[in-house]
């Protein structure tokens, strides 16, 4: 059969491409060997926001009498029924993905997808021929030798979503977005939860202000957080309780626990697609790539978490997007990576896009920085969430390069500042745009109007 476009991997970046590339009329077909919707929809991103939301709805029941409503009988987690929801929004996700293929006349082709030659993708021993062929074949959590993961004690995070039964204590290995929403699940339905992370500080990639908030957010969880801290051997004895050995500022020290989650990164799935046989050029697990996505081979392209840009859903969708387009004989705006959002979805959440306050001192620029903290605002007072601030960083022109966000809902929050970044919008024109009161967005107004030195409620 021919095509003109054949993507291998139907996550993020798969689905959309296929999608886009029907809309500017081309004949699609899309290889997927498991779920529609890759990790992220059936693994990952999805199911783990319906854990967070669970132990949301249990942490507000819990609080329900500082609000005036009286809550009577017992109030407890049922993990299996929480489970249970979150496979069903899991699975509702997966339909609608299949739903948009079929809309779009893509052809789901199921197997496993290799490559034969530049223009020929192998599936279970049946042959398509395209015009171009786009890998999207997503990651998996990587597996370390001294944390060998068995799936029941030692797990990763696809584990960690139907675990059996929740367990007395676990020992989190990692503490970035995986490791740190999955601390805040565990933690808030009354886990023992240890986080253990490399790095000096907690969600490393965030700003040092953000790091220090949500090390305080966990410990108030009764999570116990080690930062600067090696592991060096994670065991399982003959009662199936797990034993860490780890390194950190008490010098060694042994852990146990029931579970040990490792959330130590992921490992991009390349092999056994026929780069080596093609020879397209790989360099540390990653597709060597141009600007428009295509690798060293011709009519061959790589998008998401395969190439060396930034391993989240809403870049490899961007990448998806870009890359059809050029196929297609349009031109593209190359996508601006210094504007990109990062989410994190504990209690409260975090959020983040550009320049953290100590990169841009680094790189010699010359900034200044406005916060606002969430106690000086009226919607997140009487909303019960004054925990957070938005802090600001703007170069010496006034323009916007950096914003770090903890607090109630600034997952969402985070789309002004982005713009605003993409823009080149001063701390001027942000402070002087006039934001609905009272909202939590407030609070960026306030942050700029800080910058600016004509804090109002600063």
């Amino acid at each position: 059969m021919n095509y003109d476009i054949i993507i291998i991997g139907s996550g993020p970046g798969g689905y959309v491409a296929a999608i886009r590339a029907a809309q500017l009329g081309r004949r699609v077909a899309i290889v997927e060997r498991a779920e529609a919707g890759g990790v992220c929809l059936n693994w990952g991103c999805i199911p783990t926001k319906a854990l967070v939301r669970s132990a949301q709805v249990y942490a507000d029941c819990k609080s329900a009498a500082s609000f005036g409503i009286t809550v009577e009988g017992d109030i407890k987690p049922d993990w299996q029924k929480i489970v249970a929801r979150e496979r069903t929004v899991a699975s509702t996700m997966n339909k609608g993905v299949q739903f948009l293929l079929k809309k779009n006349n893509i052809e789901f082709i199921a197997g496993h997808g290799r490559l034969a030659s530049p223009h020929t993708v192998e599936v279970e021993g049946t042959s398509y021929e395209a015009g171009a062929v786009i890998l999207a074949t997503g990651a998996r959590p990587r597996e370390m030798p001294f944390m060998p993961i068995d799936g029941r004690h030692v797990v990763s995070s696809r584990e960690a979503l139907t675990l059996p039964e929740l367990p007395e204590s676990i020992v989190i290995v990692g503490s970035g977005a995986i490791g740190s929403e999955f601390a805040y699940i565990f933690a808030t339905l009354g886990v023992k939860v240890t986080i253990v992370e490399y790095m000096p500080q907690i969600m490393p990639l965030e700003d040092e202000d953000t790091a220090a908030a949500m090390e305080r957010a966990f410990r108030k969880l009764r999570a116990k957080v080690l930062t600067s801290t090696t592991v060096k051997q994670v065991s399982v004895g003959d009662d199936g309780r797990c034993t860490i050995e780890i390194e950190g500022k008490k010098g060694a020290e042994t852990l146990t626990a029931d579970v040990v989650l490792s959330a130590v990164g992921i490992k991009s799935n390349i092999e056994n697609i026929g780069l080596e046989e093609l020879g397209i050029a790989v360099e540390r697990d990653k597709i060597k790539v141009d600007e428009h996505f295509r690798t060293s081979v011709e009519g061959v392209y790589a998008i998401g978490d395969i190439i060396a840009t930034p391993a989240l859903a809403h870049v490899a969708s961007a990448e998806a997007i870009h890359c059809v387009e050029h196929i297609c004989g349009l031109s593209p705006e190359p996508i601006d990576y210094t504007t990109i959002p990062s989410c994190i979805f504990t209690s409260p959440e975090v959020a983040s896009v550009g320049l953290t306050e100590r990169q841009a001192r680094e790189q010699g620029i010359e900034c200044k920085v406005g916060r606002f903290q969430y106690t000086a605002s009226g919607k997140a007072t009487a909303a019960g969430e004054r925990d957070g601030f938005v802090k600001l960083v703007f170069d010496a022109d006034d323009k916007l390069i950096g914003a770090h966000l903890v607090g109630h809902n600034v997952t969402e929050m985070i789309a002004e500042p982005t713009l605003a970044k993409r823009l080149g919008v001063t701390a001027h024109r942000l402070a002087r745009t006039i934001h609905a009161h009272p909202s939590m967005n407030e609070a960026v107004m306030e942050a700029a109007e800080a910058a600016t030195g004509a804090a109002i409620h600063g």
